[in-house]
Order: structure tokens, then C-alpha cells, then sequence
């Protein structure tokens, strides 16, 4: 956008046309385009006006004090000059105003980031000075005749939200000041110069937060990566340091790149979804999480001693974890007695699994049913879920994900083999 600034008057030549876009993408640039369309009379003339602005029939906009002009364009080409008016602030709004930009380095520094802080409007109100229009502020004038906002006018007025949008000195000025006289008397008034206008990047929360109702809605959240990305290459001719081990070291960082993506597909999960409990793994869980997919035997061997488990534990271990994380690898190595509550919700969901004549003969050792003459065992989680185990070996090995009712967990001890042992 290009301005050309003379004596409190800026001209800004015509835009092109926008198909297919929002006229206002900031705050304010709706704010403004809102006292429009709150007020016109007539809202078919809006939507004609915004047709011809779309279509780039707008010419150069001319921003003075009070005043803003330009030549459009209407359908059937012939040119009318349309008018809005706003009504200037007096001396001593202006005042008070400028004491305001002066003791909030803040208001300033946005400004020239071309930015309209929404603390600014704020405090500008409780001073009882209005910076943007409200309904009925901005007064049309058109020599087609239109008593009221016209297509011509509304045309001009949703071209200036663009203006707007780029450059929030075009409001100031229409409400009586000018850009470089503005920074003058700032800086008359003891603030800092233009150059060193203070201030952090970005907004401040309380703005923001004090703007939510008319600043735009989050985006959508991404779709999650179907697959954990990949860790950087340790493939230097540097050679590693005294007690890194590289295998490693590439091990533990694809493993936290796995853990990444899990809390992610956590983090975007849909609102109506309850969070997934937050559990704080001992060192012996997360040798465990780090065994999944070790590559070779030496490392296993050390995560299994750290662990206090012997290699074939540990892969029996890792296996459950792969299917079902901690909760999973706890119902491996914990027995428990279910008493109370828990165990009278257990023999319910036993007793209703089956019709009368298909219920397998179980023998019951705490957390644990075995069906009799068969390798398959059901074992009850402390939250009520039930994992197939199949035995294999002399070894109950994890057969399957969880299930809600022990009939669907025991099918899967029956007829789902265990993966062969790495």
C-alpha cells in the first residue's frame, strides 16, 4: 500500500480487484466495516458496494481529517463521487490521548508495527474518547443522491478497511491527525524517539485476551504425522566421545522421537476425548519403553540388567509393552487379588460373557483365569479391562490388545499365536 501525505491528507491509489477475499483481516478493519454494516439502512446497497470494491471499481482514496473520497466505478460505468465522513476528535481528546501514547511506550510501539493495540481503543474509551466508528459514525455522501449509504459509498468504505487493515495511521488521521505530525508531538511531549520506540515482538496476552471476542478463531489444529519422524544422523567421522556408546545414543533418540509423537497425537486430540491419565514410569517401566526395537544384542543385555531382568523376561516385557504400553506391562508382572467391588464386577462380566452352554471351565488364582485343559488365560487390569494370555513354552505370553468383556480377550488367547521371540 502507498500513501502519498501532504498537509493532514493522504492519497492512496486504487487497489486492485480482490476476488474471492475478506475485505478486513485485522480486528480493527472489522471493527470499521462492522459500524457500516450495522448501520446502513439498505443491505442490499452493502452487498452492492462490496461487489464493486471486489471488482477493484474503487479509484485512489483520499484520507484527510474527517473526510475520506473517492471516484467509483458503478455497473454500468458510469463514475459518482462518494464521501464518508467521520467527526474529528477535539483538542482536547487529542489531549489526553497523546498523554496516554506518552506513558504507554507500548501503544506507541505498536503503532508503528502497524498495529492497533487493542489496549489503546481501551484506555482511549475510559478516557471517553472513541477512536472507531460505531454505529452511525460513518455519514455518506454521494452525488447519486442517496440519503443514505449507497453501493458507492459502502464501496469506498470496505476499501478503506484494506487500507486499514495495513496501516491503522489512515484512522488516525481521519480522526484529525496525521502520522509524522502525531510523532511529533509525542516526542514534544518527552516520549521516546520514533527509532526507539521500545517494545517486545508480538502481542501481550491481556491484549489479546481483551480482544477475543472480535479477533479471528484459532485455525484447526494439524493432523498429527502418521509415523514418528526420524532423528538427525550420527553419521560423522568425528569419532565419539570416552563412554558414548553410538548405537546407543541413535537408539535412545528414535525412541524419544516414538514418545514425541505419542504425547502429539495426545495434544491434538479432540476436545469431546478425555486426556489419557499421566503416568510416571519407574526406571524399570522405562527400560522397558526404551527396549522396543533395540538394535542388537548387546544393548538389549544392558537394558535388561538394568532393569533387574534376564533377557527373555525382557522381551516378554517389551512385548507387552508394544501391545499395550504401561498398563499392559503391569498387568505382565503384577498379581493381585481382586476383592470387594472390583471382583463382583469380575464375576459379573464372567457370568454374562457367555449363553449357558459355551462358558469355558476357568480355575481362578487371583487376577487370573485359566481355562482348564487349554494354554489360554484371561487376566483382569486394575481398570477393568481384560488381556488374553496364551501360553506358550511353559511362558504366559501377551496375546493381544485389551478387551472390554472377557469373552472377546479369551477369543484372542484361543485363536491369536504370540509373535515369534526375537
Amino acid at each position: 500500500m502507498t500513501g502519498h501525505e501532504g498537509d493532514g491528507e493522504r492519497t492512496f491509489a486504487a487497489l486492485p480487484p480482490a476476488p474471492g477475499r475478506g475485505f478486513a483481516q485485522t480486528w480493527w478493519g472489522r471493527a470499521w466495516l462492522r459500524a457500516l454494516e450495522d448501520a446502513a439502512l439498505d443491505t442490499a446497497q452493502v452487498k452492492t458496494g462490496r461487489g464493486l470494491a471486489r471488482a477493484g471499481a474503487v479509484g485512489a482514496v483520499s484520507v484527510r481529517p474527517g473526510r475520506i473520497t473517492a471516484v467509483v466505478q458503478d455497473r454500468d460505468r458510469t463514475t459518482h463521487r462518494a464521501d464518508v465522513l467521520l467527526a474529528e476528535l477535539s483538542a482536547e481528546q487529542w489531549d489526553r490521548l497523546l498523554d496516554m501514547a506518552v506513558e504507554r511506550a507500548g501503544h506507541l510501539a505498536a503503532l508503528l508495527d502497524r498495529e492497533m493495540p487493542p489496549h489503546l481503543v481501551e484506555d482511549a474509551a475510559s478516557a471517553g474518547i472513541e477512536l472507531l466508528p460505531g454505529m452511525g459514525d460513518l455519514e455518506p455522501e454521494c452525488d447519486c443522491g442517496a440519503w443514505d449509504h449507497c453501493g458507492h459509498t459502502a464501496a469506498l468504505c470496505y476499501q478503506v478497511a484494506r487500507l486499514l487493515d495495513q496501516d491503522p495511521f489512515v484512522l488516525l488521521l481521519m480522526r484529525g491527525r496525521g502520522e509524522h505530525a502525531l510523532l511529533e508531538e509525542i516526542q514534544a511531549r518527552g516520549a521516546a524517539p520514533a527509532e526507539e520506540a521500545p517494545g517486545p515482538e508480538g502481542v501481550d496476552a491481556a491484549e489479546a485476551y481483551a480482544a477475543g471476542e472480535i479477533l479471528p478463531p484459532l485455525p484447526a489444529p494439524p493432523e498429527p504425522p502418521e509415523e514418528p519422524g526420524l532423528p538427525p544422523s550420527l553419521d560423522t567421522e568425528a569419532p565419539p566421545g570416552p563412554g558414548v556408546d553410538p548405537v546407543a545414543v541413535r537408539h535412545l533418540a528414535a525412541r524419544t522421537a516414538v514418545e514425541a509423537h505419542r504425547l502429539l497425537a495426545v495434544a491434538l486430540r479432540q476436545p469431546s476425548e478425555p486426556p489419557p491419565p499421566v503416568l510416571e514410569l519407574t526406571a524399570a517401566q522405562d527400560a522397558v519403553r526404551l527396549a522396543v526395537a533395540a538394535p542388537d544384542q548387546a544393548l538389549t543385555e544392558r537394558l535388561a540388567g538394568g532393569s533387574g531382568r534376564d533377557p527373555r523376561s525382557l522381551a516378554d516385557a517389551t512385548r507387552a509393552w508394544e501391545l499395550g504400553g504401561a498398563d499392559a506391562l503391569s498387568v505382565l508382572e503384577e498379581e493381585w487379588e481382586p476383592s470387594g467391588a472390583a471382583l463382583a464386577r469380575a464375576r459379573a462380566a464372567l457370568d454374562s460373557a457367555w449363553d449357558e452352554d459355551e462358558r469355558p471351565s476357568l480355575t481362578a488364582d487371583g487376577n487370573r483365569w485359566t481355562v482348564v485343559g487349554a494354554p489360554a488365560q484371561v487376566r483382569l487390569g486394575r481398570d477393568g479391562r481384560w488381556w488374553p494370555y496364551r501360553q506358550e513354552g511353559g511362558r504366559w505370553m501377551l496375546a493381544g490388545p485389551a478387551a472390554l468383556d472377557p469373552a472377546t480377550a479369551l477369543a484372542a488367547a484361543e485363536f491369536v499365536s504370540a509373535e515369534p521371540q526375537r
